[in-house]
């Protein structure tokens, strides 16, 4: 018994093993095929029209396109599949809807037929082999998708074959389903309705009436930029001067732009439809000036609180300042980089979503991305190198804002560290402009590296018999009276040369910073100068010369002659 039981087991799965592989043999039958067997299309519609221009999507859209550029919107409701409506539906509406899906792709999505498939079966041909779709058949494909509100709507072709007839492609059932809601989102705007005739027939890829209405909407908004501009001028007038007036100045332009392109996306709502061309490059356009001006608005923002901050902090950008604030004021402009870089990378993400620039593009970008990488690479060499460069300096901190470098010969002082080029001040307040990479290649003295003051020397060259003590208890005496000489201890006057006819006094002296270590050495220099021409101008080195006897005859003979 229990081996008759184990047979019974074993012959009930075979048999289920039989039956499921026959199952999956008729459906995967059906999935080679390659198109949906229907009973009956579009039985209540007049006419008919030639299979023969429905065999692949490329002829399937460009008869659509044909019949409803003619005005035959009638022939064209062939090419939809209205399954879903009754026959006097269909017969009813099927023109309608022929016509507003005509609409649509041209107001909407204008629909590339040329990259529609040219082969019956519609298969993906890829020699790379880098598509798993490829040398597959499909029974539909996608045209559009269109957002209609919060939703989106997808318009695909479908093949279908009725009975033994020759199958074709159509608009599905579901894409039919939702023409209505495209219409109302992508259709004319009540403002159409007031546009003759004669002005709506085609001159070029648009219409005639959008060839004369574009220029006039780009004035208007031009104006309106204008007169937004003008009234942010007037409102920067009436705030106190300081750091709100001047980034009300800042944000001008910006704000003038970002209403343009708000009143624009208006006017293409709920206002005027232009065609797919125009709308998409009007939108694209729309959508990166408007993030564009909310990122500039936000840098100034940022830029006039590192104004403020600095004024606040530092006053006057120099090495006179506390080491603390000029190493946290350059904190400051890098974490200012930082946040430009990343508001620059946002943006970008924004924009490229909000343009489906990757699902527009999609292969072509991903084929093509070795290419552009070297190509960027090469072209932004030079800008990525300061980039780097400029962060390693305001990482690393061999100088701060405020310090006092020496560069190529010229004192400076160090006004601002941007992402390519280095602001140096001059001492006779020229700006130096200097690429970073070039900046940090060249050896400089940094004179507020560690500290401000400076010891200074000055040289005085005097007679032999120049008394050095007098001058000593003088220079003394003059440097107690200036104020930016400190640690009065290391004053010091000594000999530091000497020649057969004047010798080489220096002074030493401790200042506060170099720029007025040098005010000082020049204040002293000239009262010790002073000193000795008012009272010892016998100091002053001259030159000795010795004569012969020769010559003191020749000079007695030429005094008697004369």
């Amino acid at each position: 018994m229990m081996i008759k039981g184990l047979w019974r087991v074993w012959l009930v799965a075979v048999a289920t093993l039989v039956l499921s592989g026959l199952c999956q043999a008729q459906e995967s039958g059906s999935g080679e095929a390659g198109w949906y067997n229907i009973e009956s299309l579009n039985v209540g519609l007049e006419g008919d029209t030639e299979n023969k221009s429905l065999r692949t999507p490329r002829e399937a859209m460009r008869h659509f396109m044909h019949l409803t550029e003619t005005g035959d919107f009638a022939g064209a409701a062939h090419i939809l599949n209205l399954g879903d409506l009754s026959p006097a539906d269909q017969r009813e509406h099927g023109a309608a809807l022929a016509q507003q899906l005509a609409e649509v792709f041209r107001r909407g999505k204008s629909i590339n037929i040329s990259r529609l498939s040219a082969r019956p079966d519609a298969v993906i041909e890829d020699i790379s082999g880098k598509d798993p779709r490829a040398g597959k058949a499909r029974r539909d494909i996608e045209l559009a998708s269109l957002e209609a509100g919060k939703d989106a709507y997808d318009i695909r072709l479908g093949r279908y074959q009725v009975g033994d007839d020759e199958p074709v492609w159509l608009i599905t059932p579901e894409s039919v389903a939702s023409i209505s809601t495209l219409y109302d989102r992508y259709g004319p705007s009540r403002f159409e309705t007031y546009i003759p005739e004669t002005l709506k027939r085609n001159v070029g890829f648009l219409r005639l009436w959008e060839w004369i209405a574009i220029p006039l909407v780009v004035l208007a908004i031009a104006l309106i930029g204008k007169v937004v501009h003008a009234l942010m001028t007037m409102l920067t007038r009436l705030l106190p001067s300081g750091s709100p007036s001047i980034f009300m100045v800042q944000i001008r332009s910006p704000v003038a732009l970002i209403v343009m392109a708000l009143v624009m996306q208006t006017l293409i709502d709920f206002v005027v439809s232009f065609s797919a061309v125009v709308a998409t490059t009007l939108r694209v356009t729309l959508t990166i000036v408007m993030a564009w001006g909310i990122g500039v608005i936000a840098l100034r923002m940022i830029d006039t609180f590192m104004l403020h901050m600095t004024r606040r902090m530092a006053g006057e950008i120099d090495d006179s300042k506390p080491r603390d604030e000029r190493k946290l004021l350059t904190t400051l402009y890098a974490l200012r980089r930082v946040i430009i870089l990343i508001m620059v990378i946002l943006v970008t993400i924004y924009v490229l979503g909000q343009v489906r620039l990757f699902e527009t593009l999609g292969l072509s970008i991903l084929a093509s991305a070795s290419v552009l990488a070297v190509l960027v690479g090469i072209a932004g060499q030079a800008v990525l190198s300061n980039i780097l460069s400029s962060f390693q300096l305001s990482l690393a901190k061999p100088l701060r804002i405020g310090d006092l470098v020496m560069f190529e010969g010229q004192w400076c002082y160090v006004e601002s560290i941007f992402y390519t080029y280095i602001l140096l001040r001059v001492w006779n307040e020229r700006r130096l402009i200097v690429p970073v990479t070039y900046f940090a290649s060249k050896p400089f003295e940094n004179l507020s590296a560690k500290s401000t003051m400076e010891y200074r020397s000055l040289d005085l060259v005097l007679h032999l018999n120049a008394d050095v003590a007098c001058l000593r208890e003088k220079f003394l005496e003059f440097a107690h009276e200036e104020e930016n000489v400190i640690e009065h201890h290391k004053l010091l006057c000594s000999v530091t040369a000497q020649t057969a006819a004047a010798q080489t006094i220096t002074f030493f002296l401790m200042t506060v910073d170099p720029l007025s270590g040098w005010s000082a050495e020049v204040s002293i220099r000239e009262k010790l100068m002073t000193f000795i021409r008012d009272n010892h101008p016998d100091w002053w080195p001259r030159q000795v010369v010795v004569l012969s006897e020769q010559d003191i005859a020749r000079g007695e003979t030429v005094a008697q002659r004369s």
